[in-house]
């Protein structure tokens, strides 16, 4: 693939995945490293593209009054400076693929569960636990380059914490907060590195395509079908990424 269908493609990705309340972060670092060779501007490029799909889709999610912050304060509150911590560790190429390419394989799965109806029963959070799991999610967010929200929801949704339109809200707003302290982390460090014609292309690419997403998302159409195409999206670039840079298989 050309670099010139790069904004179509992502156009598509930021259509599937603010469906179902995701920026779309995992998918643009998969295929930004077919492309770009330096590292750090494949994380600084995916955490920015992240925040424009994102910021779309909660301020639909606050205008419809889906999102309350009284009800997912705990969440936040912690994720977002351990996404500040995971973002200025130091990773080599190899290894940060690996873990992501890790937990997107479990979040996928998840995902997928979550649409066969194998959900376990529904869990009442403490705050103490909604803290927790807020920080360790936000702690591999910042490490992998990506917001979290893929890997909180599918938990939530399996658990039946809520209903999918409220968890989606929560994973839109887990998203940008993550991702704009991943990339204030990034920028600390001293590993923010742009390519502004590029990144001019891809940011229009993925604003148009959340905000169709987030506009369905919304309008309480049966998303089952977007959503399973994004599950099985999000297991496939998994599976890449550990196949790719664990054994250098290419699928």
């Amino acid at each position: 693939m050309s670099v010139e269908y790069l904004p179509i493609v992502f156009f598509l990705i930021a259509l599937f995945y603010s469906s179902v309340g995701f920026g779309g972060g995992s998918s643009y670092l998969a295929i930004l490293s077919l492309f770009l060779t330096d590292f750090y501007e494949i994380r600084s490029t995916a955490l920015i593209l992240n925040i424009c799909v994102v910021t779309i889709g909660t301020i639909v999610f606050i205008r419809n009054r889906v999102f309350d912050m009284k009800l997912f304060w705990p969440f936040l509150v912690m994720s977002i400076p351990f996404a500040y911590l995971g973002a200025q560790i130091r990773l080599s190429q190899t290894v940060f693929f690996l873990v992501l390419g890790s937990a997107l394989v479990m979040a996928g799965v998840f995902m997928l569960l979550r649409f066969a109806k194998k959900k376990l029963d529904s869990k009442q959070f403490s705050n103490p636990k909604k803290l927790l799991l807020g920080g360790s999610i936000g702690l591999l967010s910042g490490i992998s380059g990506i917001g979290g929200g893929i890997f909180l929801s599918p938990v939530l949704n399996l658990l039946k914490w809520a209903n999918p339109r409220v968890v989606a809200s929560l994973a839109s707003v887990f998203i940008l907060v993550n991702s704009i302290s991943g990339l204030i982390g990034l920028n600390v460090a001293g590993t923010f590195k742009l390519n502004n014609e590029l990144m001019l292309q891809l940011v229009v690419a993925v604003v148009i395509g959340g905000s169709i997403g987030s506009y369905l998302s919304n309008k309480k159409f049966n998303l089952k079908f977007l959503g399973v195409l994004t599950s099985i999206l999000v297991l496939y670039v998994g599976l890449r990424l550990i196949l790719l840079h664990g054994f250098g298989i290419k699928i």
